[in-house]
């Protein structure tokens, strides 16, 4: 028992591109998807076991009212969002937002966007090599913990590495973060590029020396093969410096390419 459906949640607020209706309020329809374990509930009778749907009514319902918005993928994904922030024992909503007065001018059935979000654990290595390295890893992890859907969990010990690959000349100080995501792999490296970005990060010689490095090594069970975004990261089984502290801090993390826990590899 894994999921707790609530459809046609209504609520009437303002959302819309068109100045009336930022004022004038229109019905909406929220219809929630909740991925959670519900066996200990099943069991117990107790609500305090599950997710107590109608505090998730009241909390869409609040969120709904509170705020503007020009699209309706902006509610959906706000709602979705504050869902699976606000309780621990979800690890997926996916929210569908209708529209059934939308300002088309033609008559149609429904009209309607969904959003999902996902909580995930996702592990980093950070490393720097030039600098105040201990200050910039101390202030990048701080920076982790200020993104928003980003929870830094777990911190290995810093330790000293030689360079990699043949071109930095100083040694690195390096860690590896676990963290939990309310967001994509893609939305968690544009909060990296520009962590990165605010600590001097420069690319311009490949695996060079740099102020600051941060890469997602693992996110969850995904594989992502993307421009610019390969999960899991494809060298780190041969990068001691990762590994070492990984084994640290998600010994049990079970790489999704190759089905092994980090301790084994």
């Amino acid at each position: 028992m894994r999921a707790i459906d609530i459809k046609g949640l209504k609520v009437t607020a303002c959302h819309g591109v068109l100045p009336q209706e930022k004022t004038n309020p229109q019905p909406f329809v929220f219809d929630i998807s909740i991925d959670c374990d519900t066996s200990s509930a099943a069991k117990s009778d107790n609500v305090c076991d599950t997710v107590n749907y109608a505090e998730v009514c009241e909390l869409i319902t609040h969120f709904c009212k509170q705020n503007t918005f020009n699209l309706i993928e902006r509610l959906a994904y706000g709602a979705a969002f504050t869902v699976v922030e606000k309780y621990a024992k979800i690890t997926a909503a996916e929210v569908t937002v209708h529209k059934p007065q939308a300002p088309v001018g033609l008559p149609f059935s429904d009209i309607c966007v969904s959003a999902r979000v996902e909580r995930n654990k996702a592990v980093l290595s950070l490393g720097s090599s030039e600098g105040d390295k201990k200050a910039t890893l101390d202030g990048a992890i701080k920076e982790l913990s200020a993104l928003n859907g980003v929870k830094v969990l777990k911190v290995s010990d810093y330790i000293q590495t030689e360079p990699y690959g043949g071109a930095a000349q100083n040694q690195f100080l390096n860690c590896a973060v676990l963290t939990e995501c309310l967001i994509s792999p893609r939305e968690l490296l544009n909060g990296i590029h520009k962590i990165e970005a605010k600590f001097g990060r420069k690319r311009e010689v490949r695996w060079g020396d740099r102020t600051l490095d941060i890469d997602i090594i693992f996110f969850g069970n995904k594989v992502v093969r993307e421009e610019g975004l390969s999960i899991p990261h494809p060298d780190y089984q041969n990068r001691d410096f990762v590994l070492t502290p990984l084994k640290k801090i998600a010994s049990g993390f079970v790489c999704p390419v190759t089905g092994k826990r980090v301790s084994d590899i």
